[in-house]
Formats: structure tokens, sequence, C-alpha cells
């Protein structure tokens, strides 16, 4: 998936939420929505837009759909972000 799709995914604060949920084990989304005064729809479509930009996972198991944290796309996020610090760290230098 691509950087603007991720990093539009991660702009909005109840998307960045359900992943900092999602970071301590996988959860179904009516244990999501249980989290946020929004409603089922709406964490519905939030857990759309993430699964999109491949930072969650979703595995059905009964009539259960469970979520969990993709951490492979947040790291080559850290990287690039990095990346971006490490060359003004140089700017500095010079």
């Amino acid at each position: 998936m691509s950087l603007q799709h991720t990093l539009r995914a991660l702009a909005d604060p109840i998307r960045r939420e359900i992943l900092n949920l999602l970071k301590q084990g996988r959860l179904s989304a009516g244990e999501i929505a249980e989290h946020f005064p929004v409603t089922g729809a709406s964490i519905s479509r939030h857990l759309s837009v993430l699964k999109e930009a491949d930072l969650i996972r979703d595995a059905r198991e009964g009539k259960f759909i469970y979520y969990d944290i993709n951490v492979s796309v947040l790291e080559e996020i850290m990287l690039w972000v990095s990346t971006l610090k490490g060359a003004n760290d140089n700017a500095e230098e010079i």
C-alpha cells in the first residue's frame, strides 16, 4: 500500500487509538467499539480504512472477525521517518 494511504489512515485520532488498543492483542470489532463514543458503523469504517492501508489484518473465527495490528507497515514508516531525520542531522553538521 502507498505511503499516502498509510499516512491518511494515521491522520485520524480514532484510528490511532484503535492501533493503540490492538498493540496489546487482537480484538473483535465489538470489543474495539466499546472504547469509543461513536456508532458501530463508524468503527467499521475506521477499521476498513486501517485495513486498506494494511495497518491491520483480520481473521474470521465463527461469527466474529478479529483484528490485529500489522507492525511491518509501521516499521516501514518508522524507517522512512528516520531517514528524514537522518538527512536533517547531516545538514546541521555541514
